[in-house]
């Protein structure tokens, strides 16, 4: 009983409509006929109305779909006395509404079961003491006690202790990983067997398990109304249905022929096959570890034919190691990483992180730093024990007219220039290894129909001739800030064009390409916001497997569409003879849609098998 009350509340008009045809069926067989038609008429009529409603708002907004066909088809059914068939269309079109409305809530439930599993609470350590305060209130740079079985509570980094990390819920990585010392561990993450002592990273609102609630609440604020992909097909496919109606009722001077003919157009198999393509499509992503946030982002996938890559955390581990220090003029490896890693501790940047840590290795003693000030997307200057320091790009040096000599003008890796005191006193070559699925990446989005490929990058040009080089990329733009990577963009032929990139400095592009796409594992907060398309694993492959589904969605989706119009096309043709009845055709319509449906279903993946895109 609670659970037909539960549906008469979420379901109201599906429920009315299904109420009625069971008390016109019962109406019927007491041989109350006059009842049960004033039922089902008065119903239909009824039913009619908020669907006109919705087409005057359509027109007002310069919009033309199919739903006059359903109207026309209801109005003709309760005008010419054939009741059962305009119930029978009105059940097809608020079934179909209630279908879109049910994976709306499926996507609110899925919201507030991630709220629910949010981390609650934390261990602070402080002044020798162990406090439990909320997630909430824990700030950057505190020291929290994590015990076996509890959920990490903001992104932070070991300092003492090691353990394995269920992380699935977040990555989709289903085994256990091994964490020690100096590894990052995500928010929302389970620690399973060992206690450890975490500093925080992230405050709780802009740590990675909140990242994706705002993403799933963003994926699901946008998912209804769908992408009425039907409406390109609908003003051809109404005028057609009307010709042949009106040709028929003319021809046979029968009213009712002209009933016969528009049953079987009413366009559900047309309003359905696309929604539930691209329900299906989202959801199919979800499983890779892909949220795709709104249906025209999918779509706008679906035609890309350009993608450009970001290098550093993108095509490679962005993970860079310090490799070589040379020093220059008398100076020693202390001075300058010493140096170089007391102006960037407090930096998030990975090469940042890879010079201090380097430092750190070799027990170099970092000093206070005045003056500091950062040359965005060039590097940062201050001064260390009275002297001026520079660390950088070579263009920051060039910029304040040190000579640098022509050999280490175009080094072939990654390289910070040091400056003292207004002299070249080093350089910090680094080392960061490939993606090993970068190379088979590209080669699959090349068999899924891609023209062209380039990468833009803020490193150098050798640095990045280098890494494309490994994998056979020939349209290489380096040495670009954030406003150059635009540029890159904007001059691009072959579009739709898609970006991908994880870092701060690609927010830009990922915004004003036609599709964004952030690898949101471990990317920043800003990628993740500004892209349409966001990655929850930290694999480069599933850019293919996004481009893939979304390209077989649209295929399933158009497919879903043309099948529907089809088999109307050919039921108008065989009703238009005149010899079967209006109901039969209604009742001819469900089993379209229910064929269109399963046939839109098919883009959720294959059944009952494994996802060869898994």
């Amino acid at each position: 009983m609670k659970k037909i009350f539960n549906f008469f509340k979420h379901y109201k008009q599906l429920g009315i409509v299904i109420l009625a045809i069971i008390v016109g069926g019962v109406l019927s067989i007491l041989k109350l006929q006059l009842a049960a038609n004033i039922v089902l008429g008065l119903t239909a009529g009824i039913s009619v109305i908020p669907l006109l409603w919705g087409m005057v708002q359509d027109v007002r907004d310069g919009k033309y779909g199919v739903d006059i066909l359903a109207a026309t088809a209801i109005i003709a059914s309760v005008a010419l006395g054939e009741y059962w068939a305009g119930m029978v269309i009105v059940l097809m079109l608020t079934g179909g509404e209630a279908l879109e409305d049910y994976a709306e809530r499926r996507a609110k439930t899925e919201v507030d079961a991630l709220l629910k599993r949010a981390p609650k609470q934390a261990h602070l350590q402080k002044g020798g003491k162990t406090i439990d305060i909320l997630a909430s209130k824990v700030q950057v740079g505190d020291k929290l006690l994590v015990k076996p079985g509890e959920l990490i509570p903001v992104d932070a980094i070991i300092i003492d202790g090691q353990s394995s990390v269920d992380e699935s819920s977040l990555t989709g990585e289903s085994l256990p990983i091994d964490k020690k010392v100096g590894d990052e561990l995500l928010s929302g993450s389970v620690n399973l067997n060992g206690v450890i002592t975490v500093k925080t990273l992230r405050q709780a609102a802009d740590s990675q398990y909140e990242l994706i609630i705002k993403l799933v609440r963003s994926a699901s604020g946008n998912q209804s109304p769908f992408v009425r992909l039907a409406d390109r097909y609908s003003i051809p496919f109404t005028l057609v249905a009307y010709i042949i109606a009106i040709s028929v009722w003319v021809v046979s001077g029968d009213a009712i022929r002209f009933l016969e003919v528009i049953v079987v157009a009413t366009p559900c198999p047309l309003l359905l096959g696309a929604p539930i393509a691209l329900i299906s499509g989202m959801s199919r992503a979800a499983k890779h570890g892909i949220i795709i946030k709104t249906g025209s982002s999918l779509e706008k996938l679906a035609e890309v034919r350009t993608v450009g890559f970001d290098k550093t955390g993108t095509l490679t581990v962005g993970k860079p190691t310090v490799d070589k220090v040379l020093t220059i003029s008398g100076f020693s490896r202390q001075q300058v990483l010493g140096a170089a890693a007391s102006l960037e501790r407090d930096s998030n940047h990975s090469l940042a992180q890879a010079i201090v840590e380097a430092a750190h290795k070799d027990k170099f003693k970092l000093n206070k730093v005045r003056g500091l000030h950062e040359e965005a997307g060039y590097g940062v200057r201050g001064q260390v024990e009275r002297k001026e320091v520079l660390v950088g790009k070579l263009s920051l040096l060039e910029q304040a007219d040190i000579a640098v000599p022509k050999q280490y003008q175009s080094l072939a890796s990654t390289t910070a220039f040091v400056a003292i005191d207004g002299e070249l006193a080093g350089l910090i070559e680094f080392t960061d290894e490939l993606r090993p699925e970068a190379k088979s990446t590209l080669s699959r989005l090349k068999a899924a129909g891609i023209k062209h490929i380039l990468m833009v990058t803020g490193d150098n040009l050798a640095s990045a001739q280098a890494i494309a080089q490994k994998i056979g990329l020939t349209d290489v733009q380096a040495n670009c800030l954030p406003s150059d990577k635009l540029s890159a963009i904007e001059g691009i032929t072959y579009g739709p064009i898609a970006f991908v990139g994880d870092g701060v400095n690609d927010a830009p592009v990922l915004t004003a390409a036609d599709v964004g796409i952030a690898l949101g594992a471990r990317g920043s907060a800003a990628a993740s916001e500004s892209a349409d398309v966001v990655i929850m694993l930290d694999d480069l492959s599933r850019v293919a497997s996004a481009l893939q589904i979304a390209k077989r969605t649209f295929f399933i989706a158009k497919q879903s569409i043309l099948i529907g119009i089809f088999i109307s096309l050919g039921l108008m043709l065989i009703f238009a003879t005149g010899k079967f009845k209006p109901i039969y055709g209604a009742a001819l319509q469900e089993i379209v849609d229910v064929a269109v449906i399963f046939n839109a279903l098919r883009a959720h993946g294959p059944f009952g098998k494994k996802d060869p895109l898994l």
